[in-house]
C-alpha cells in the first residue's frame, strides 16, 4: 500500500444507485475511477439513506435482491465510513446537507453528483462538486 493517503470523495445516493444499475454509465465509470484512486467515504446518515433508496420496488427490474447485496458489499469493502459531526445548512434542499458534511468531515476533495441543487454550489468551501462526466473529464 502506497505511503500517500488518498483524497477522499463522496458520492451521493443518485450517483450510486445509477453506477449500480447501469453498468456503463458515467455514474458506473466515474465510481470505478474512483475506487483506485480515492478513499470514498460514507456517513450512516449516506449508507443509511443508500441502502433504503437502491432496495426500492421501481429497482427490481434493473436487478436482483442478490445483486443489491453484492453491489453494497463490493461497494462497503471499497469505502470507508466516519461519523459526521458537521451542521450544514448551506444547500436549497434539506435532504442534501449529509452529503455536505460528510465532505467537511471527511476533507473530501470532491464530491461526484447528478444533483442541481449541489452542483449550482460548486466550488463550496473548496470542495468540487461535479456530474460524473466532470469528473471523469478531470480525472482522464
Amino acid at each position: 500500500m502506497s505511503q500517500t493517503k488518498r483524497p477522499c470523495i463522496v458520492f451521493d445516493t443518485n450517483a450510486l444507485v445509477s453506477a449500480a444499475i447501469l453498468p456503463a454509465s458515467p455514474c458506473r465509470r466515474a465510481l470505478l475511477l474512483a475506487t483506485g484512486n480515492f478513499c470514498i467515504v460514507h456517513s450512516s446518515a449516506t449508507w443509511l439513506e443508500l441502502d433504503e433508496v437502491i432496495a426500492r420496488k421501481k429497482f427490481d427490474r434493473y436487478f436482483s435482491d442478490e445483486s443489491r447485496s453484492e453491489f453494497l458489499l463490493t461497494l462497503a469493502r471499497a469505502s470507508q465510513f466516519i461519523e459526521s459531526s458537521a451542521s450544514v445548512t448551506d444547500c436549497t434542499d434539506p435532504a442534501d446537507y449529509r452529503f455536505l458534511e460528510l465532505a467537511l468531515d471527511a476533507k473530501a476533495e470532491t464530491i461526484v453528483s447528478g444533483d442541481e441543487h449541489l452542483r449550482s454550489m460548486h466550488p463550496w468551501r473548496g470542495i468540487a462538486i461535479l456530474s460524473p462526466g466532470e469528473f471523469l473529464q478531470g480525472h482522464a
